[in-house]
Order: structure tokens, then C-alpha cells, then sequence
């Protein structure tokens, strides 16, 4: 499976941002909100300047303290954010996922943001090509008997 079709396959479509100067508290809502765990911070809607998860927001509660909230996102979010291409493996990306240590990449094409993915997307993606793979074994062995 490649990204576009765990793009394509996600119920919501539209890609939640906020701007590098909207409070943490903000962002934090939005967070609740929607129920997500991270959100792409960009000024403009297309390119990505970084990213704002909920580990980045804990970190700062736990040295800060809950006066953090009032700060910008600019100054929590993570800098150095890794995208994918939308033709871009499953497997793939669950490694560079697995290996960054992060859970939330934005899909760049023609460097614009088309949409946002979770490693819990990229899981949901993969057990379903399993359960396919599985499927198509046991028809396979079904009609050979």
C-alpha cells in the first residue's frame, strides 16, 4: 500500500494547521477538539515550518509548568519535521516512523502539503493489505484442494 491510498482512505480529509504565532493554549484546544495528537504548524496552509504534538506540550509542562500555555507555538514546536511522498511505501514510512521516534508525517508532493499521516493510519493500512494477502492465500489454497 502506498500513502495516497492512506490519504484517500482517511474519514477526514481537511489538514488542520495553526500559525507559529497562536498560543500553545490554542493549538491545545484544537488538539482536544478534533482528538488528534499533533498538529502542522504553517503560516501560509501549504508549506510546513514544524510541527506541535502533544509530547511537545508535555515536555514543556514538566519544565515550565502550565505558564507554558501562554507561549507561542513557535516556541515549542519541533523544527525539523520528516515528510513522505504520497507513492511512498506503508512499510516505509512505518520505519521511518519507528525509527525517528515519531508518530505524525505530513505528505508532501510538489512541495505542497497534501495531507497528514499517523503511525496509526500507517498500521490500519498495513493490517488491511495483511488481511488482503491472507484472504487471497487461503482462495489460492481453497482452489487447489
Amino acid at each position: 500500500m502506498i500513502v495516497r491510498n492512506i490519504i484517500r482512505g482517511k474519514p477526514i480529509q481537511q489538514i488542520l494547521t495553526v500559525k507559529s504565532t497562536d498560543s500553545v493554549k490554542s493549538a491545545t484546544e484544537m488538539l482536544a477538539k478534533h482528538r488528534i495528537g499533533a498538529v502542522i504548524v504553517s503560516d501560509d496552509g501549504a508549506s510546513v515550518d514544524g510541527i506541535l504534538s502533544e509530547r511537545d506540550i508535555v515536555r514543556a509542562l514538566g519544565t515550565v509548568g502550565p505558564s507554558c500555555l501562554d507561549q507561542r507555538v513557535g516556541d515549542l514546536m519541533t523544527l525539523a519535521v520528516i515528510g513522505c511522498h504520497p507513492e511512498d511505501s506503508a512499510i516505509s514510512v512505518m520505519e521511518q516512523m519507528t525509527d525517528g521516534r515519531f508518530r505524525h508525517m505530513p505528505v508532501i508532493e510538489a512541495n505542497r502539503m497534501i495531507g497528514v499521516i499517523s503511525i496509526g493510519d500507517v498500521v490500519k493500512a498495513r493490517i488491511m493489505e495483511i488481511q488482503e494477502e491472507n484472504s487471497a492465500l487461503t482462495g489460492m489454497i481453497a482452489n487447489t484442494w
